[in-house]
């Protein structure tokens, strides 16, 4: 009988293990990409806020990830603001000086809300930095009753732990020297 307990608490705990990710906060599907490379964020929404269904994806775009686009989303308002640059750059020969700074989600009808059972992603595309390390994304959680800010940074290095609400961590690799810079 204990056996069958133990195996039972086991597998409790392992399912609990496995869920804590993707439920815990927002993250992205892909949580690394090399340095100076084309990159598909895809965020990982895997809760509402406190049981009340999400209504708006308010991604903040940090310094450095540049030429982003979103996708679109069946049922839901795509837009984007565009902010001046500190450093402009070049693409396909176009002086580039304001660029995305922030991208949202709005649901377009009560129909279109992410109920809080369910996980959805909200996806965009840009350009990692040319040089590696941590790259943060805040992002704001509309919910049909609260929100959540997933906005806290780490004082030093990568480490969420202790957290309460974390920005979403992309970890910016060496350049890949076979890829094509786009």
């Amino acid at each position: 009988m204990k056996i069958l307990s133990t195996i039972k608490s086991i597998a409790a705990c392992a399912v609990l293990a496995w869920a804590a990710p993707v439920f815990s906060h927002i993250v992205l599907e892909n949580k690394s990409a090399p340095a100076g490379s084309n990159y598909k964020a895809v965020f990982v929404l895997g809760h509402g806020c406190q049981g009340s269904a999400t209504t708006g994806v308010v991604v903040q775009i940090p310094t450095g990830f540049l030429g982003t686009k979103p996708y679109p989303k069946p049922g839901w308002t795509v837009t984007t603001q565009l902010g001046k640059l500190a450093k402009p750059y070049d693409s396909h020969g176009r002086q580039v000086t304001d660029d995305v700074t922030l991208v949202s989600w709005t649901a377009t009808a009560k129909e279109s809300a992410l109920p809080d059972a369910f996980v959805d992603e909200f996806v965009l595309r840009g350009m990692t930095p040319e040089a590696a390390g941590p790259l943060w994304f805040k992002v704001l959680q509309i919910c049909e009753s609260g929100r959540n800010a997933w906005s806290d940074i780490p004082a030093a290095g990568t480490s969420t732990r202790g957290l309460k609400s974390p920005a979403v961590l992309l970890q910016v690799g060496p350049a890949d020297t076979a890829h094509h810079h786009h």
